[in-house]
C-alpha cells in the first residue's frame, strides 16, 4: 500500500495547489513503511499513528475532529485525482440544492466505471436480491442505474473512496458510526444525511482513479464482513424481519463457503508489447531493463492506432498531468490494453489490471 499512498498524496498535492488545505493521514498501525515514508517525504502532513487497527471509521472521525476546513474530503489512500478535481466538484457542489454529500466518478486501475459509486438504499429485500442476483418486483437494484455513469444526480448512497461534505454536516449527524468496523459505513453516513433532508450527489463528469483491490479482498472474509455490516446497517435502520435475517444469514454463509474454494490470486497476464509515454530516454531503458523487454516510446496520439495484441501503457507523471493520464486511461481503456503510471521523481511504477485483486508495483 505504501506505493500507492504515495502516488495519492503526490495528486492530492498537485490538486490542492490553489487550494487553502490541509492533509491529514491516519494510520492503523500499517505494516510496512507508510508512515517512514511520510514523515520523510512529506514532512508538512498532519499524520497520526495509531497503535492498534481502530477500523475505518474511528480513524476518519479523528482526522475530522482536527480539521480545520469548511469541506472535508474522505479519501482512500489508493486513490488518484487531477490536479483540479477539488476545484471541480466545490464548484458543482455550490449549484446544488440541499447539498449533503458529493462523490465523484470513479473508475479502476483498467479506466473501467466502479458501480459503487452510486448506489440504492440496501434494504434487507435490496440485499437479498444482490445476494442471490435475483429480481424482485419492484425492488431497487443495489446500485443505482437511474444516473447515467456521466450523469449527475441525487443518489441514495456514495462510497467512502471520496466523499466531500462540509464538516459541519458531518459532525451534524455524528460522523460515521464506530459500530462498524468495515464496510457499511459509508451507507450509513449517507442514510443519515437522506434522513437529515440533505441529498448526495454522483457526479459523475469528475472522473477518479480507486485501485480497489488494495483495499479491499474480495475472498470469503470479505463477504462475512460486508454482508455482516448489511446486516448490522438493517438492523440499526429498518424493522427486524426474522425470516429474511435468517435467508440472508444462510446466503452469506454458503457464498462464503463457495468463495473459499475460489482462486483469489489474480494471474497477470503476459505483455506483448510495452509502451512509454514520455520523452526520457534513461526512464525508457531502465524500464526496458526491469521489465525484461523492450519498451517503446509513443504518443498519446499514436495509443490510438494499437493493434489487438496485449499492450501496457506507462504514463509518465513528469510529462503528463494527472488529468491528463486518468482522461487517457478512460479513451483506451480496452480489454487488450493495461496501465502503469510513473509519479513524478519516483523510481517505480504502479497500476491494476483488476478491480478485485491486487495491483502490481515494479521498482527499478
Amino acid at each position: 500500500m505504501r506505493y500507492f499512498l504515495e502516488l495519492c498524496i503526490l495528486s492530492v498535492q498537485k490538486a490542492i495547489a490553489d487550494i487553502d488545505a490541509e492533509i491529514i493521514i491516519i494510520d492503523n498501525n500499517s505494516p510496512d513503511d507508510s508512515c517512514e515514508i511520510v514523515k520523510k517525504r512529506f514532512p508538512d502532513i498532519i499524520l497520526i499513528e495509531n497503535k492498534e487497527n481502530v477500523g475505518f471509521a474511528k480513524a476518519n472521525n479523528q482526522g475530522v475532529a482536527i480539521a480545520k476546513g469548511e469541506y472535508i474530503c474522505i479519501l482512500n489512500p489508493d486513490t488518484v485525482v487531477a490536479e483540479d478535481t477539488f476545484l471541480r466538484i466545490i464548484r458543482v457542489s455550490e449549484r446544488l440544492i440541499h447539498t449533503g454529500m458529493i462523490g465523484p466518478r470513479l473508475i479502476d486501475g483498467t479506466g473501467n466505471f466502479l458501480q459503487e459509486s452510486k448506489r440504492n438504499i440496501p434494504s434487507p429485500l435490496t440485499s437479498f436480491r444482490r445476494l442471490f442476483g435475483i429480481k424482485i418486483g419492484k425492488v431497487k437494484n443495489y446500485y443505482a442505474d437511474h444516473i447515467s455513469d456521466t450523469g449527475i444526480g441525487d443518489v441514495d448512497i456514495l462510497v467512502g473512496a471520496f466523499i466531500l461534505v462540509k464538516k459541519e454536516d458531518y459532525e451534524s449527524v455524528g460522523g460515521f458510526d464506530e459500530d462498524y468496523f468495515m464496510y457499511g459505513e459509508d451507507i450509513d453516513l449517507s442514510y443519515k444525511m437522506k434522513k437529515k433532508g440533505l441529498l448526495n450527489y454522483f457526479i459523475g463528469i469528475i472522473p477518479v482513479i480507486h485501485y480497489k483491490g488494495e483495499s479491499t479482498d474480495r475472498n470469503a472474509e470479505y463477504i462475512k464482513s460486508f454482508y455482516g455490516a448489511m446486516r448490522l446497517f438493517y438492523n440499526k435502520h429498518f424493522k427486524s424481519n426474522w425470516f429474511l435475517d435468517f435467508l440472508v444469514s444462510i446466503g452469506i454463509r454458503l457464498t462464503s463457503v463457495l468463495q473459499s474454494f475460489k482462486n483469489h490470486q489474480k494471474e497477470k497476464r503476459a505483455i506483448d508489447q510495452y509502451y512509454l509515454v514520455s520523452k526520457n530516454d534513461k526512464l525508457r531503458r531502465k524500464l526496458t531493463q526491469v521489465l525484461q523487454k523492450e519498451v517503446q516510446f509513443i504518443s498519446i496520439e499514436s495509443a490510438d492506432n494499437l493493434g489487438y495484441t496485449n499492450n501496457e501503457l506507462i504514463f509518465d507523471n513528469e510529462m503528463l498531468s494527472f488529468s491528463e493520464i486518468i482522461s487517457a486511461m478512460q479513451r483506451f481503456k480496452k480489454s487488450n490494453i493495461t496501465f502503469k503510471i510513473r509519479p513524478a521523481g519516483c523510481e517505480y511504477v504502479l497500476g491494476s489490471d483488476f478491480n478485485d485483486g491486487k495491483g502490481e508495483v515494479i521498482t527499478f
